[in-house]
């Protein structure tokens, strides 16, 4: 059982939130700086509601999110000046996925960092990774990777969810073997590895219990 973020003090309160982009964004975005304003607008957005606070949902110090909002996320520099200093304690798991991903980074910079880290906080999350990323569906999530860290595309050519797959390289680094069987394709949990990763924004969940509708 995955542990969740441990964070100190009392939680911080509901923040207004800028308009996000139409679920559409994707269509008419190029690959590259564009691209990485509205992912991290998208994480920076949803991390916003976190009642634990802003750092500590991903799981970012305070200077590199005050740099990550001013390179990619200028709707929300309101919230430089309550950041706090830590990112909330590590996961188990946490330190080992963001070397990982690191491993597979593609170029070097700093924002390969900072998603490492993001993506290992968020992905200790209950719903699809795309959900707990902020992002607006799958394709969002699988362009991140496609920028940032091409070469888990091209592992995960499957097409596994890709919180399935994270925990399986783990386990694999470490010589674990939890899967049922050998080949995927005749696995009894096939269907649980692999199926469509269905659903709704959890931004947009957060408007519908606001009342605001989707």
């Amino acid at each position: 059982m995955i542990a969740a973020p441990v964070t100190a003090g009392v939680a911080a309160p509901a923040l207004a939130v800028p308009t996000q982009p139409p679920a559409d964004a994707l269509d008419g975005v190029a690959d590259g700086p564009a691209l990485d304003r509205l992912l991290f607008t998208r994480i920076v957005g949803l991390a916003a509601q976190h009642p634990g606070g802003l750092a500590a949902a991903l799981g970012l110090q305070g200077a590199a999110l005050a740099e990550l909002i001013r390179r990619h996320a200028a709707g929300f520099t309101h919230l430089l000046p309550i950041l706090p200093d830590g990112g909330g304690e590590d996961a188990i798991e946490e330190e080992d996925l963001r070397a990982f991903l690191l491993d597979h980074r593609a170029a070097g910079t700093v924002e390969e960092e900072w998603l490492a880290a993001i993506i290992a906080r968020r992905a200790l999350g209950p719903n699809h990774l795309w959900q707990d990323m902020g992002f607006a569906n799958r394709r969002e999530l699988n362009a991140m990777f496609r920028r940032h860290f091409p070469s888990l595309v091209a592992l995960n050519s499957g097409d596994m969810k890709w919180k399935k797959f994270f925990y399986r390289q783990l386990c694999e680094r470490e010589g674990l073997m939890l899967c049922k069987s050998p080949n995927c394709e005749v696995c009894d949990d096939f269907g649980a590895c692999f199926s469509a990763e269905d659903g709704d924004p959890l931004s947009a969940l957060a408007r519908v219990a606001r009342g605001e509708g989707l």
